[in-house]
């Protein structure tokens, strides 16, 4: 399948067999990482994002959505070699952090704009800078409490007070890319999002879809897991909250930095949870786009962002952010920033930079193609990124089964049931332990040859590329 240029007004509409596609082969299997840019370009007003167990999922109306959405889709068989050439016109130099112009750690200058931020604070300041600067006219984030306290929304930002109260972050799956049907036209914006919806972005301004290319300026984090909704009734449940108790409040990461979950019901209870301790709740509910995404470091973003886990920064109990400059517009923006003292950074090499997620890019760049793999040896749909990785140790092969193997036993509903009655102040310590325990373990084999991790491409490039 070629690439076509394509306008909202003149995209052409799926044959019935091509709508199929998504249904059987991302939505059904469960794999749609309900990112919004099938509806994004949809001509149906009818057609939306729907809550769902798994997250939003896609809801068609009449002949919809239009063919590019199959070309987009970040759950299908989107080329991220071809996405690189037609974005970048290259290949990265690292296959872990992706291209990069510049590596550093810091913050927020701005102690309370650090505070509210959960690494450091620096997406937020910048999305601010952004704003104050008047480079862009709004700002699509995303807020937890929207519709609901239970519940997140991506969201139009139009002022500082906007962008502060969509700092911290949220862990369970947000659609974005469908906000761009209420983007203005003649309107210039910034986005923050997943990398799944990084690269679904650079897909659709790759097929020439307006709205897209009205987004200057794409921020996001670095992103390793999120939870399905139901971890947070399960979480309830455990504590001994009944369903008539809604929630009034959820913070994912609140307080000081690295944080916790802060949970309030109508009832006035108050639950909270250290971060490494509530991440008991992976095993359990991590999603399907979890397990099967190969990109941690936000490929495709202008600026990428995670926690500084550096044993120096953490001794200081203060955020610091890890972060990536991917564009010169967006390292001269940040360049100003320090002058102006609104950021405080150091330079830092990028082989360093990675070292700080290593154990996460590995989980991506070779365990999600591993597991697509596997899918594909039981006959079930996976994603096709058009990549592999190299070297590829056996023993990488053999510790991804004990992986999997755990996922595919705490998934279950009997795992999740037993779940809920073990007390927090059990389950939350020693997973802790065996967390520790297992990446440690694992860290030989999984550190093995990442270093001079590389991609060979299984696809030809495509006419466009």
């Amino acid at each position: 399948m070629t690439h076509e240029t394509c306008t909202n007004a003149t995209l052409p509409v799926l044959t019935l067999s091509t709508k199929s596609i998504l249904e059987s082969q991302v939505i059904e299997p469960g794999l749609c990482t309900g990112c919004g840019a099938c509806i994004a370009i949809s001509t149906q007003t009818e057609s939306v994002m729907a809550d769902s167990p798994l997250g939003p999922l896609p809801q068609f109306s009449g002949e919809d959505p239009p063919d590019a959405a199959v070309r987009v889709c970040p759950a299908y068989r989107l080329s991220y070699p071809d996405l690189y050439r037609s974005h970048y016109q290259s290949l990265p130099e690292s296959w872990l952090l992706g291209t990069v112009l510049r590596t550093r750690t810091g913050h927020a200058t701005n102690p309370d704009i650090r505070r509210l931020g959960a690494s450091g604070g620096t997406l937020t300041a910048v999305l601010c800078h952004l704003l104050i600067t008047k480079r862009v006219d709004a700002v699509v984030a995303v807020r937890q409490g929207v519709p609901e306290p239970e519940l997140a929304r991506a969201v139009l930002c139009h002022s500082v007070e906007d962008v502060l109260s969509c700092a911290q972050s949220v862990y369970v799956p947000v659609s974005v890319l469908d906000i761009l049907r209420q983007l203005e036209p003649g309107k210039r914006y910034a986005m923050t999002c997943l990398p799944d919806q990084a690269a679904a972005l650079r897909a659709l301004q790759r097929e020439g879809f307006g709205p897209a290319h009205q987004v200057v300026y794409v921020l996001g984090p670095y992103t390793g897991t999120a939870l399905y909704p139901a971890a947070i009734r399960n979480y309830l449940r455990s504590k001994g909250v009944r369903p008539n108790d809604p929630i009034t409040s959820l913070k994912w990461r609140a307080g000081e930095w690295p944080g916790y979950l802060e949970i309030k019901t109508q009832s006035g209870q108050i639950f909270r949870s250290n971060k490494v301790y509530y991440n008991f709740l992976i095993p359990f509910f991590i999603t399907q786009n979890s397990l099967q995404n190969m990109d941690f470091a936000n490929e495709f973003s202008d600026l990428s962002v995670g926690d500084a886990w550096s044993p120096a920064l953490e001794a200081q109990g203060q955020g610091f952010s890890v972060f990536t400059t991917r564009s010169q517009e967006m390292e001269d923006i940040l360049q100003e920033m320090c002058e102006l003292n609104l950021l405080t950074t150091k330079s830092i090499d990028p082989v360093k930079a990675s070292e700080m997620h290593g154990h996460m890019m590995d989980f991506k760049k070779r365990g999600g193609y591993i597991r697509n793999q596997f899918r594909r040896k039981l006959g079930r749909p996976a994603p096709d990124y058009g990549f592999r990785p190299s070297p590829l140790p056996f023993s990488r092969i053999l510790v991804e089964c004990v992986i999997s193997s755990i996922f595919l036993v705490c998934r279950t509903r009997l795992a999740r049931w037993l779940l809920s009655l073990i007390p927090e102040r059990i389950i939350g310590p020693a997973f802790n332990r065996l967390r520790l325990g297992w990446k440690a373990l694992s860290k030989p084999t999984k550190r093995k040859g990442l270093g001079n991790l590389t991609m060979i491409e299984t696809h030809k490039a495509s006419a466009k590329s």
